[in-house]
C-alpha cells in the first residue's frame, strides 16, 4: 500500500526565535525539535509518553513532546532545555542539579529541568511533596529522586533570592 505524505509548513516560536520547516503529518513534536530543528537536549524515552525525557514547554503547558504531532503546533511558542540557561550562564536549575548531585547518567535530566521549571514559574515556593507530585511523569533508572527533589527545592531558593 501506497503511504501518502500530509506535508505541513510551520512556524514556530522555540527557545524564543521564530523558525519556519515543513513536516508530514505523522511526525510528531520531538521529531521536529531532534531532527528538523537539531535540538537534541530533548530525549526521545519510551515514546509512550511514560518516561517525560521529551517535556517541552508547549504555549504555556508541559507537554510530552512524542505524543504531540507536529502539524498541529503551528503558531505556538516552544521552550526546551536549550531555552533554559545557557553554557555561559546556567539557569538557576542547572546550578542546583549540579550542587546537589542530582545528576547521573543525564538522559532523564533535560525532562526533569524542563517540567521543573514549569512548576517553578507557577509555584515558586512549592513544598517537597508538590515538586515530588510535578516530577511524577518523569522517570529516572539511576537515582532514588531524593537530589533531585533538592536540587528543585534549592533553584526555588535560588530563584527567590534573586536568580533567575
Amino acid at each position: 500500500m501506497l503511504k501518502v505524505q500530509h506535508i505541513h509548513h510551520i512556524r514556530v516560536r522555540i527557545n524564543g526565535e521564530w523558525r519556519s520547516t515543513e513536516v508530514d503529518g505523522d511526525e510528531t513534536l520531538l521529531d521536529l525539535v531532534r531532527n528538523k530543528l537539531n535540538l537534541k537536549g530533548s530525549k526521545r524515552g519510551c515514546g509512550t509518553g511514560d518516561c517525560g525525557a521529551c517535556a517541552v514547554i508547549l504555549d504555556g503547558r508541559l507537554v510530552l513532546s512524542c505524543l504531540v504531532y507536529a502539524a498541529t503546533v503551528d503558531g505556538s511558542e516552544i521552550t526546551t532545555i536549550e531555552g533554559i540557561g545557557s553554557a555561559e550562564k546556567l539557569h538557576p536549575l542547572q546550578q542546583a542539579f549540579i550542587e546537589a548531585g542530582a545528576v547521573q547518567c543525564g538522559f532523564c535530566i533535560p525532562g526533569m529541568i524542563v517540567t521543573a521549571k514549569k512548576l517553578l514559574d507557577s509555584n515558586p515556593n512549592p513544598t517537597r511533596k508538590e515538586v515530588s507530585e510535578a516530577l511524577v511523569g518523569n522517570l529516572c533508572r539511576c537515582t532514588g529522586y531524593v537530589r533531585i527533589i533538592d536540587a528543585v527545592m534549592m533553584a526555588a531558593k535560588m530563584m527567590r533570592d534573586g536568580g533567575k
